[in-house]
């Protein structure tokens, strides 16, 4: 596993030595768009509809729609407005596990001594777990300045990137009297949570079918005809095609004629 991180976590006079890994590998297939005729992939064409071409990518600029016209940014201006890169975890405050609420999380990381055998870190990680607090903090990471919740996971730390707060929507609900429910409704719901509820939790029990399906179908499914081969193929098609349409033109004229 490939560090994507690497930096120390500054804990007031201590400086900790620490590597990021991901903790979520997502399992998509990457299917890719081909053409119908000839399998060929096809390519995302950057078209200016004003200047009629393809725009190369040096050529382009970036820019922001204001008042139906864009204010144009060069990328010299956009790299100096990016936050500086700074190799530290900056530990601002600590709070109880329970006030970081599930909408605020947004990516999941582990969170690794930079050296194997660093008293250091397990001395901060134990100190999470004593407190059943997580610590809050700051740093930059691909370029972008996150805020981040560190937690005590499995003699590690767990580092989630949390969501800024104008990321989060917003939802008002009213509450109506016709939403509520009966004793004899609530009692039937609690029932049946008691029923269906299990000592531990097993992840691996929920499978992807989709995914699964997919696997097997792939692997006994035959390849297309090699792009050059298959090129050929349609070439010669629309070649007998449009010589089968000559000889109809040919021999409807020569009907014409002795007619």
């Amino acid at each position: 596993m490939k560090a994507i991180w690497s930096g120390s976590i500054s804990f007031g006079l201590l400086n900790i030595p620490v590597s990021v890994y991901s903790a979520i590998t997502e399992h998509r297939f990457g299917f890719r768009m081909l053409c119908g005729t000839c399998h060929n992939p096809l390519r995302n064409v950057r078209w200016c509809e004003h200047c009629k071409k393809e725009v190369m990518w040096e050529d382009t600029v970036k820019g922001f729609k204001k008042d139906g016209s864009f204010i144009v940014l060069d990328k010299e201006t956009i790299q100096k407005l990016k936050p500086e890169k700074i190799e530290t975890i900056d530990i601002k405050e600590f709070v109880d596990q329970s006030e970081i609420e599930i909408l605020y999380i947004e990516d999941h990381y582990y969170l690794l001594p930079a050296k194997e055998k660093d008293k250091s870190f397990y001395l901060f990680a134990q100190a999470l777990k004593k407190s059943k607090k997580v610590a809050i903090g700051q740093f930059i990471m691909h370029e972008k300045e996150h805020v981040v919740a560190l937690s005590f996971y499995k003699n590690v730390l767990l580092l989630n990137t949390l969501h800024y707060e104008h990321e989060i929507r917003t939802l008002e609900i009213k509450e109506s009297k016709l939403t509520q429910p009966t004793k004899e409704e609530l009692s039937l719901a609690l029932l049946l949570i008691d029923k269906l509820t299990h000592k531990t939790f097993a992840l691996s029990k929920y499978k992807d079918t989709f995914v699964e399906k997919l696997k097997k179908k792939l692997k006994t499914a035959k390849t297309t005809k090699k792009i050059g081969k298959r090129k050929k193929e349609v070439k010669e098609k629309e070649e007998k095609k449009k010589k089968s349409s000559i000889t109809q033109s040919l021999q409807q004229s020569l009907k014409e004629v002795r007619a």
